[in-house]
């Protein structure tokens, strides 16, 4: 409740102008009990985060488990990680300027998040390569590529450049092919 309650004031007032006493009022809760769950506001900021991350991985999760072939499911859940990060960037108004502002603060929070990520994304291709979807040499390597590259395609997804000039349905097309492409699609020889 405390994560809450301190994610709504981070996003209406900012991270900088929301007190320690903010959130203890705002949760009905004394700042004793809530110094027993965190040591100090950037604290509390981490487990907002972490909080963010977790059900965006549930997100993508509940993508990964739909029956469907491995190569329309590889790019359901690059769609799942961009729409969920900018709903969570877009929900969180004013904490979005500081969750631009220190990225790498971000990034080590989100390491459990990219570990999880990496491990759904080797279940996928490792499926799709099982299933003759997908041709390649090193799953691990490609899983951290795929995992960079839609990583990379964050902010320009959620400020709406990645589509600059094409509809949503021609973008997700040409994510398609790109993925089609880079990990090779087997071929059945029809005789």
């Amino acid at each position: 409740m405390l994560v809450d309650v301190a994610r709504k004031l981070f996003a209406k007032k900012g991270i900088e102008e929301t007190t320690m006493n903010d959130i203890s009022q705002a949760s009905g809760k004394g700042r004793r009990t809530l110094y027993t769950y965190f040591r100090s506001k950037e604290d509390i900021y981490e487990a907002v985060v972490e909080a963010e991350m977790d059900r965006l991985a549930q997100e993508m999760a509940a993508v990964a488990a739909k029956p469907m072939n491995p190569e329309d499911k590889l790019v359901a859940i690059i769609y799942s990680h961009l729409d969920a990060i900018k709903e969570v960037v877009q929900r969180n108004g004013n904490m979005r300027a500081q969750f631009f502002r220190d990225i790498w603060r971000v990034s080590l929070i989100r390491k459990r998040f990219d570990s999880n990520e990496k491990k759904l994304l080797t279940k996928v291709l490792t499926e799709g390569e099982r299933e003759g979807y997908f041709e390649m040499e090193n799953i691990p390597l490609t899983v951290n590529i795929i995992h960079y590259c839609v990583k990379g395609l964050e902010i320009p997804y959620i400020y709406g450049r990645l589509e600059t000039g094409l509809s949503p349905v021609a973008s997700r097309a040409a994510v398609q092919r790109l993925v089609h492409r880079a990990i090779g699609r087997q071929l059945k020889k029809i005789y």
